[in-house]
This record gives C-alpha cells, sequence and structure tokens, in this order.
C-alpha cells in the first residue's frame, strides 16, 4: 500500500464506520407517505381541529363507492340496485382481516333499512331521553292535546305508515318526530330501496372502516376487500360490464402514498442510470465511476439516517428530494477529478479547488438551515436532509476519496471540446445585452402577473388527479351530502361536558334554523343526550296515574279513547325509571354511527363537532350567513370547555397561507445569510456583486418563465429556487476565481459543464414526477441550473 493510502487510511476507516452506522438507521428507519408531514407541528387552536379531522376525523373513514356500466354499456338501475345489495351484504359479513382484531367496517350503507329494526328498537326505548319535545309542558293537557291533533294529521301522511302501527303506544309520535330530525342527508334518489344517481346510472354507497384514516395499511386492506367482495358479487349476479368506483379520504391517501412511492423510486432509478452513463463517458473507467459515486451514497444514507433520527420517520417525498442530492454531490467528485490535473498529486487533487467548492457548500448549508426553523416537519426534513447530505459529500470527496483514487487515474483530454469551451467562455460576455433584455422581459412578466404569482389552494401539493376529484363530488352529490363548511367545536375534558356544550349550542342556534339562515344543526347530544338533559326529561314525564288523568282530558273530542292508550302510560312511567342512555347502548344502530362522527377523544380531552348545514337553494330572502354572530352566539351560550367556530375552507386557505408565508420568509433568511457568508469571504463588493448577480437573474428570469408559462407558483417552487442559488454560486465562485487571467482553465469549464449535466439529468427527472412537490422542485431546477452557468459565463468580467 503507498504512502498516501496509509496516509488516508484514519479517514477511510472513520468513514466506513459512519457509513456502517448509517446503513443501519437506514434499515431500520421508519418511512411513510402521508402528506400530514406537511401541516403544521405548532397549529393554532383553529387548525389544530382541522388537522385532527384530516388525519383521524370520522370523515377520514370513509370510503365512498360507486356501482356503474363499463364504459358504453349500460345496466338497467333496477340491476345496478341488486349488485348493491350484494355488495353491502357481503361487506357487512366479512370477517376481521389479517393483521386485525375487529371487521374492516363500522358500518356500509346503502340506503337499505338493514339496521332499522336495532334503530327502532333503541329509539322506541328511549324516545322520551332523547326527543327534544320533552318537557313539562308538553304532558299538560293543552300539550297533550297539541301533540294529539299533529298526530291526527300525520296520519294522512306518508310519515302515518310508520305512525299507525304504533299510535296506541306512542300518540305523541316521539319516535317519528325522532326518525325525520335524525335524518340530516339531503334529496337522494331512491330504486329498489338503495341510494341511487339522480340519472340512476351509479348505484352509490358509503362504507366507514373501523380502522382511522391515519392508518393508511388499514385503509388499503379496507379498499382491496371492497374490490375482492365486488368481483365475487359481480360474477354471481352475471353482470360482467358492472364496474366499481371507490373515493374519499382514505382513497385519496392511500392513491397519494402509492404515487408518492412509485414516484420515488422509479425515477431515482432512471436519473441514477442517466447520471451513471453520463459519468461513465467522462471518466471511461468503472472504478472511478464507483468511487465518484461514493459522496453521493454516503451523502444520501447520512441524510436518510439524520432525518430518521431527528424526526422519527422519514417521508417518501424526502427520498424523492434525494434525486437532487445526487446531482450536487456527484458534483464535488467531478470538480476533483477534472481538475485534479495530473496522475498521483494525491491531496493536491482536492487542495487545487476545495477553497472554492467549500465556499458553495457552506452557502448550500446557509440556504438550507433556514428550512430548519420551519413549523412545517415535512419542510424542515427536506433542510435537514439537504444539510446533512451536501455536508457528508463534501467531506468524503475532501478527505477520503483522494486517498482512493487509482494512481495515474487522469481524464481523458478532449481537446477540441477544452478549446470551443474556452472560446465560448471568452466571448460570452458579448451577451450580457441579452441577459439585461431577459431581465427587463422578467420584471414586465412579474408585474403583469402579480395577482396570480402564488397558488392560494392547499390542494396544489395534492397529486390526487382533477379527474379523482371531479369522481369525489359525483359521488358526493348522488349521496346528497350536505356542505358542512361550518363547525362549532367543543372541547372539554369529560364526555359529559362536551355533550352538555353541544347541547348548549344547539339551542343557541335554534333561532338562526327558523329564520332560515341554516338549514339544520348536528351534533351528537341529537344520538345521545348528556346525562343531565336525559334526567331533565325524566323529571318532565309523569306517573302513569297523571298521564292517563291528562291524557283523558286532551281527548275530549278527538276520535282517541284513553283506555286503548295503556302501553302510552306504561311505557312512559317505565321511561320515568330506564337507566340512562349511554354510547354502549347504541352498538349495532346506525345512531352509534352519528355519535363516533360527531364525538371523539383526542389527547385526553373529548372533542364534540357541531355541524352547521347551509340551505343548498336559499331563498331571497333569507338572512345571508353571518360568521360573527354565530361565532358570538356559540362562546356566549356554551358553558365549560374550549368552544371555537371554524370555517373549514377558510382555515385551510390560511393555513396554506401561513404556509407560504413562512417559506417565503425563511427563504429571504437563507439568502440574506448566504449573501453575509459571501461578503464576508470575498471581503470586496465589486466581488460580492459579480457572484450575486447571475443568481439573481437567474431566479428572476426562472420565476418569470414558470409564471408566464404555466399555473401560479407553490412554495416548493420556492425551495427550488432556494436550490438554484446553491448550485449556481459553484458556477459563479468558479468564474470568480482570482487566479484566472481571462477565463477560467479547460479543466475548470469542463467540470462545470459535466457537474452541471448531471445536475439537469437528476432534477430533469423529477420534472416528469406526477407528485406536484416533485415536479415543481424539477421544473424550477432543471433549467434554473442550465441558466446560472450560462449567465455565469455572460456576466463574468475577465481581469486584463
Amino acid at each position: 500500500m503507498s504512502e498516501r493510502r496509509y496516509k488516508g487510511l484514519p479517514a477511510i476507516l472513520v468513514w466506513l464506520v459512519v457509513l456502517a452506522v448509517c446503513l443501519v438507521a437506514v434499515v431500520r428507519a421508519r418511512y411513510t407517505a402521508d402528506l400530514s408531514a406537511f401541516l403544521p407541528s405548532r397549529p393554532t387552536p383553529e387548525q389544530s381541529v382541522l388537522i385532527d379531522q384530516l388525519k383521524e376525523g370520522p370523515a377520514s373513514r370513509l370510503i365512498l363507492v360507486g356501482l356503474q356500466a363499463e364504459g358504453k354499456d349500460s345496466l338497467r338501475a333496477t340491476e345496478l340496485a341488486r349488485l348493491s345489495k350484494a355488495l353491502a351484504q357481503r361487506l357487512r359479513q366479512l370477517p376481521p382481516l389479517p393483521g386485525e382484531k375487529s371487521a374492516p367496517f363500522a358500518s356500509v350503507n346503502n340506503g337499505e333499512l338493514v339496521s332499522s329494526q336495532r334503530d327502532q328498537s333503541v329509539l322506541l326505548r328511549y324516545r322520551y331521553l332523547l326527543s327534544p319535545d320533552v318537557t313539562p309542558a308538553r304532558f299538560q293537557p293543552d300539550g297533550l292535546r297539541a301533540a294529539l291533533q299533529d298526530s291526527l294529521e300525520l296520519l294522512g301522511s306518508s310519515a302515518g305508515l310508520m305512525l299507525q302501527p304504533l299510535l296506541t303506544r306512542d300518540p305523541t309520535a316521539e319516535l317519528v318526530h325522532l326518525v325525520e330530525g335524525m335524518d340530516t342527508g339531503g334529496e337522494r334518489t331512491m330504486v329498489d330501496g338503495v341510494w341511487m344517481s339522480a340519472d340512476q346510472q351509479r348505484a352509490v354507497l358509503v362504507a366507514q372502516t373501523q380502522a382511522e384514516g391515519s392508518d393508511l395499511d388499514a385503509q388499503q386492506r379496507a379498499i382491496d376487500a371492497i374490490h375482492q367482495q365486488f368481483e365475487q358479487a359481480r360474477q354471481q349476479a352475471g353482470l360482467a360490464q358492472a364496474r366499481l368506483v371507490v373515493s374519499g379520504p382514505g382513497v385519496f391517501a392511500t392513491q397519494s402514498r402509492h404515487t408518492i412511492e412509485s414516484e420515488a423510486t422509479r425515477l431515482s432509478m432512471i436519473g441514477a442510470g442517466i447520471i451513471i452513463t453520463l459519468l461513465l463517458s467522462i471518466y471511461r473507467s468503472p472504478r472511478a465511476l464507483l468511487l465518484g459515486l461514493l459522496p453521493m451514497a454516503t451523502g444520501a444514507l447520512a441524510g436518510i439516517a439524520a432525518v430518521s433520527w431527528g424526526f422519527g420517520v422519514v417521508h417518501g417525498i424526502t427520498l424523492g428530494f434525494g434525486i437532487t442530492l445526487i446531482g450536487e454531490a456527484v458534483d464535488y467528485a467531478i470538480y476533483l477529478f477534472v481538475q485534479g490535473g495530473g496522475k498521483d498529486q494525491g491531496e493536491g487533487r482536492a487542495s487545487n479547488f476545495w477553497p472554492t467548492v467549500s465556499l458553495g457548500v457552506l452557502t448550500s448549508v446557509m440556504g438550507f438551515a433556514s428550512m430548519l426553523a420551519s413549523g412545517f416537519p415535512g419542510l424542515a426534513q427536506l433542510g435537514l436532509f439537504s444539510i446533512v447530505g451536501i455536508l457528508s459529500a463534501a467531506l468524503v470527496t475532501r478527505w477520503v476519496l483522494p486517498h482512493m483514487i487509482p494512481q495515474g487515474f487522469s481524464i481523458t483530454p478532449t481537446p477540441g471540446l477544452d478549446a470551443r469551451l474556452t472560446w465560448i467562455a471568452a466571448h460570452a460576455p458579448r451577451l450580457r445585452w441579452l441577459a439585461m433584455a431577459l431581465f427587463a422581459g422578467a420584471v414586465v412578466v412579474l408585474f403583469m402577473h402579480r395577482d396570480r404569482l402564488w397558488s392560494r389552494e392547499l390542494s396544489s401539493l395534492s397529486p390526487i388527479t382533477a379527474e379523482a376529484q371531479t369522481l369525489d363530488m359525483n359521488l358526493r352529490a348522488d349521496l346528497g351530502a350536505p356542505d358542512v363548511r361550518y363547525l362549532g367545536v367543543i372541547r372539554a375534558t369529560s364526555m359529559e361536558a362536551a355533550l352538555q356544550g353541544a347541547e348548549q349550542a344547539t339551542q343557541a342556534l335554534a333561532p338562526l334554523v327558523d329564520s332560515g339562515m341554516l338549514l339544520g344543526v348536528d351534533s351528537a347530544a341529537r344520538y345521545l343526550p348528556s346525562q343531565a338533559m336525559q334526567r331533565q326529561r325524566q323529571a318532565a314525564l309523569p306517573d302513569a296515574d297523571t298521564l292517563r288523568s291528562r291524557f283523558a282530558q286532551a281527548a275530549q273530542g278527538l276520535p282517541l279513547k284513553a283506555e286503548k292508550f295503556e302501553a302510552f302510560f306504561t311505557d312512559a312511567a317505565e321511561a320515568k325509571r330506564l337507566p340512562l342512555l349511554t354510547r354502549a347502548d347504541l352498538n349495532g344502530s346506525s345512531l352509534a354511527l352519528g355519535v363516533d362522527s360527531l364525538l371523539m377523544r383526542q389527547s385526553g380531552q373529548w372533542t364534540a363537532l357541531v355541524g352547521l348545514r347551509l340551505p343548498t337553494d336559499q331563498a331571497k330572502d333569507a338572512p345571508v350567513l353571518d360568521a360573527a354572530r354565530i361565532r358570538q352566539l356559540l362562546k356566549a351560550s356554551v358553558k365549560g370547555g374550549q368552544v371555537y367556530f371554524i370555517d373549514l375552507k377558510a382555515e385551510s386557505e390560511k393555513l396554506y397561507s401561513d404556509y407560504l408565508s413562512e417559506v417565503i420568509h425563511l427563504s429571504l433568511l437563507g439568502g440574506l445569510a448566504i449573501l453575509i457568508l459571501l461578503g464576508a469571504v470575498l471581503r470586496s463588493p465589486v466581488r460580492l456583486l459579480r457572484v450575486v448577480a447571475p443568481l439573481l437573474l437567474t431566479v428572476l428570469i426562472v420565476t418569470a418563465g414558470l409564471v408566464a408559462t404555466g399555473p401560479p407558483l407553490t412554495l416548493f417552487h420556492l425551495v427550488g429556487l432556494l436550490l438554484i442559488v446553491a448550485i449556481g454560486s459553484n458556477y459563479a465562485l468558479f468564474f470568480d476565481q482570482r487566479a484566472h487571467a481571462a477565463v477560467p482553465s479547460a479543466a475548470i469549464l469542463s467540470s462545470m459543464v459535466f457537474a452541471n449535466l448531471t445536475t439537469v439529468a437528476g432534477f430533469g427527472m423529477l420534472a416528469w414526477s406526477q407528485v406536484p412537490v416533485l415536479h415543481a422542485i424539477g421544473a424550477t431546477v432543471g433549467p434554473g441550473a442550465i441558466l446560472a452557468l450560462v449567465l455565469a459565463a455572460v456576466l463574468h468580467r475577465p481581469r486584463p
């Protein structure tokens, strides 16, 4: 072993140990594709409610199912209804799936009255504890007479079919009113007792999983089970032309995970393949190629390990972002091999270019360090990954790689290319007028598009296609789902306090329902009243003898004889002594779903949701929603606990706006840190201007190009611009080296061109990604890297 190898042995040993530790950490790391990592870690109370609903709320567990004909085929509505019943029955009877302790679905609804017997049993037994009409006045003679007259009128309506067999037991129609009040859905088309789209071309179902929406593995198993059971039901029904479509938060989440994972894997392989091919054509030595990939591999492993240690989980987008590290980390080896010069120069290879590259590394670190302060874990992950990866790659290039280069290795000279690059660099400053013209054009474009520069939609970060979003809207329209945009939220230390708060909020908002401002108010207290309210209703019930006497007075002149209503008197007396209704008493009924959808325990607290339903076709004279008044009513009415009024749409927009503002702020801080660093090192305002000018011009032109040719920018375009500064600083610094008499040497020019090609290859792959986050970075950095190199040459002022 040569003296050079012996000298570098300690560094190589340290590197191998660190590499082994990182490799173990990478193997043991947890990986996720949950986009909630890009939600804030320190949300406001209102944002906290929104995030909880996105991750663990009942809506996150809903799977919308549609059954329709394939392509131009058609199916009769009755055939779709038959298939809907068969599929729903199969899903309800599914046993626990492998790896799960309970059945996959908490409920499967398609409009059938499957749980009607259980619902009717619970409602009939507890009707006096559930009904908001149960007050002392209702069981006075006048109150009873009014209720009896209403019931007689109901007998002539469609509701009379339910009331007639129960009239002698429930003459005040408590059961009918409860059933009507609990139907909170919009208008739905029914065919053969199941839900159907308005054009009767699609049967629709709703399945709610037992697992939380954030458990993507369980959600995927549930979705797979629906597909499997559909295939069996379709074959059994002989409807080969039937097609299944599914949607909902769980479907979107699993689709996003699959897209992110597949894109990260596919693009990593393609990008690495292109870069390896380029490097092999440059080095013309497989051994040198492997050595040149060591900084990149080390940086990637160290970055993943650091994220795993720092955050406990590594996001798929962070892995995809690792492709960008390939482009920059490989640059360091290129600079070493190409600028190293003759053979056997040992550490001299590194010392030739290291001062310039080390400054470029520090500028990159400064830029990404600002991302570490982000309140959004996903963004902070990208920052940590980049810093650790770039530093690791640079350190390996500086202290390890020089000792591993084969003796006698050198890049084969290319006189023709060297001469062309030297000529181009010498004549490039003549195009400054073009650079200034591009600058002026960029300013004009940005001014013209100033109102649509940034996207304000949180959905711009989602990889879900427009087609999938349209399907989701259509299925929800088929189900007649109301638009619950506004929520009252009560947080309390106990279930009882939360239910009491929901009752107080419902009572406070009742005048707004009467006025037409609201269509209705939904809360868990409708299905499970607080114990205090149940006791209050029990106290309002008279004993059997008193009720019998009052009923006789109330029924005078009506075609009702008191002696036929003994079951009514008995039920009322029993209800007065009933044990209070609990959540366990609702098991097996659809009321349990209503409670679980609007009442949940999170982080040691109970949260009760109060959904405000708006009229779909608001009358001209109906009052417009007054958010300030609603907020005031909620705050004034709810005693105890924390109360919030949330506009989900406005809150989601504010969430993204806060995200965007933070990234802009952090990017500006990163840019300022880079400026201070360069100023301190270069110690010359003129040199600082020469280095910074091409970077700023590149950012302006790329931004203008993106805005002019595509949709508004997202915050990840901004991350891409930060990457342009990190990568372009190397080019600007090489052109500014004091050693240049006129233009950089042919070796420096060649190394920059080769490094630029690998960078563009890596980022170019991201531009083809279907994941908006990765696409934004690739579409920004790919052309930006080329432009940064060109402008560094154009704006370079060679010294005479």
